[in-house]
């Protein structure tokens, strides 16, 4: 499984908007500085974040991106699929190299299961997540996400 630049940079993003004012909220400029990303890169991802609903921008000299909706109210699940999205199963079994276009296991195949199985549990867990778990600093995110994972996540997870 990869995570890619653009659900790395993504959620920074949204963390930092979320750690900010919220009357003031974050410019472009801001993000690319203290992210230290180019400035076309942090409007790519502000776009994706506020038209998915995640942030609103305000307007004005002092303007920027705030929050839309409370940080306990967003998930981790929708914000990573908002950006692109995790899907394993169709990243490993969609794309087969050499001559077929197609897997030649599409009928009967107990791989796909597998990466079904694994996808839905990654799933579950993202969707306990909400950014306010990891607004706080590291080793208070940290422990925030171990009672989460001690909580059971795991194994609700399983009972599909």
């Amino acid at each position: 499984m990869k995570i890619n630049k653009q659900d790395e940079y993504g959620i920074r993003i949204l963390l930092r908007i979320a750690r900010a004012d919220r009357e003031l909220g974050l410019s472009i400029p801001q993000l690319s500085g203290i992210e230290e990303m180019s400035q076309p890169y942090v409007a790519k991802l502000t776009r994706c974040l506020r038209m998915s609903g995640f942030i609103e921008s305000t307007r004005g000299q002092r303007g920027g991106y705030v929050l839309a909706k409370p940080a306990s109210m967003i998930n981790m699940k929708d914000v990573i699929c908002s950006l692109g999205g995790l899907n394993l199963a169709k990243e490993t079994c969609d794309e087969m190299d050499g001559q077929f276009k197609f897997c030649t296991n599409s009928v009967d195949c107990s791989v796909k299961s597998l990466w079904t199985i694994v996808q839905y549990t990654i799933d579950k867990v993202l969707e306990t997540i909400t950014l306010q778990d990891l607004v706080a600093e590291e080793a208070d995110a940290r422990s925030v996400l171990d009672k989460i994972i001690s909580a059971n996540v795991m194994e609700e997870a399983f009972t599909v």
